[in-house]
């Protein structure tokens, strides 16, 4: 659909108008569309059951901290629903230039306990569809404030020198995530005793700066 849209509207008009930006490019970035899923993804949540929607969200190689990483959906194959789930809020979005994707992070609450979360979603640049393929968060003392707007800040667009990829440590559990376009990246390590971090850098012209920096402590021993 998009190649045959721009095949006739180089100049921005088809037989009988101008052609909004949406028209021309209903792929183009669009910090909403995250925004949206996040908020569908909560709402899932409480009309048919914590895990149920985060089975019915995920891509296929969606990853997960309990805390060593795993695989979403084999690790939530034997996960039942419990029976209040949690509900959660995105405070910002990050999106990458050619916004195939997509983080979010924002405010999660259960009961007394409050947190936070950042989740990574893809976009199937052909059909638009979203899915998740990392989702991780951590507890908070108090709870993150709500702001007055939902933040999005998109990379830089045009053509970026290679960027080397740091090596693990031994022991490490390390992963890298890129966007198609290489706009944006996210990184997840996990140490051998559950501590990890997980780091999303976007392009802003001259270098990939860091934009989120997830910090969650190893868990402590059980008694």
């Amino acid at each position: 659909m998009r190649r045959s849209i721009l095949a006739v509207a180089a100049f921005g008009v088809i037989a009988g108008g101008a052609v909004s930006a949406r028209e021309r490019d209903p792929l183009a970035a669009n910090p909403s569309a995250f925004i949206a899923a996040e908020i569908a993804f909560s709402r899932l949540a409480q009309e048919k059951g914590q895990w149920t929607a985060f089975r019915e969200t995920s891509a296929p190689e969606a990853v997960m901290f309990v805390p060593q990483r795993v695989k979403a959906r084999d690790w939530l194959k034997s996960q039942k629903d419990p029976a209040e789930a949690v509900k959660w809020q995105p405070h910002a979005v990050y999106i990458s230039c050619d916004g195939n994707v997509g983080v979010t992070t924002g405010a999660w609450q259960k009961g007394p306990a409050n947190g936070y979360f950042t989740t990574v979603w893809l976009r199937d640049p052909k059909k638009g569809k979203l899915a998740w393929i990392l989702d991780h968060g951590d507890a908070l003392a108090a709870p993150r404030e709500a702001p007055d707007y939902i933040a999005s800040k998109q990379a830089k667009c045009g053509s970026r020198p290679g960027v080397a990829i740091e090596g693990g440590n031994e022991g490490e559990d390390r992963a890298v995530g890129l966007s198609p376009d290489q706009t944006l990246n996210w990184t997840s390590v996990v140490q051998p005793g559950g501590a990890r971090r997980i780091t999303v850098r976007l392009w802003d012209g001259s270098a990939m700066q860091p934009v989120i920096d997830d910090l969650v402590a190893a868990p402590a021993p059980k008694a």
